[in-house]
């Protein structure tokens, strides 16, 4: 995977509203996670980091909230250091 520089999430608007759109889940508490970390933190977020919160975004509500929550740690395709960083920040927010 060949991740590109900070100003392609940043500087592209509909990428940035793409990627809170996603962030809007079925399971009120995910949304309200996710929802803060993106207010509080989306403008300095690396690429490497959207794409370690795209991964995310792509389990469902309930995988999700198990490592939101840490009661479950990344597995298979999840499982990489950049999503564990992620994670790590989000479980402090």
């Amino acid at each position: 995977m060949t991740v590109s520089n900070t100003a392609a999430h940043q500087s592209d608007p509909v990428n940035r509203a793409r990627l809170r759109w996603r962030a809007r889940r079925g399971l009120l508490e995910n949304d309200l996670i996710l929802t803060r970390f993106l207010d509080a933190h989306e403008t300095e977020l690396t690429d490497e980091e959207v794409d370690a919160f795209t991964r995310l975004l792509d389990l469902s509500d309930n995988a999700l909230m198990d490592l939101v929550l840490a009661r479950k740690e990344p597995e298979g395709e999840v499982d990489l250091p950049h999503v564990h960083a992620l994670l790590q920040r989000l479980r402090q927010a």
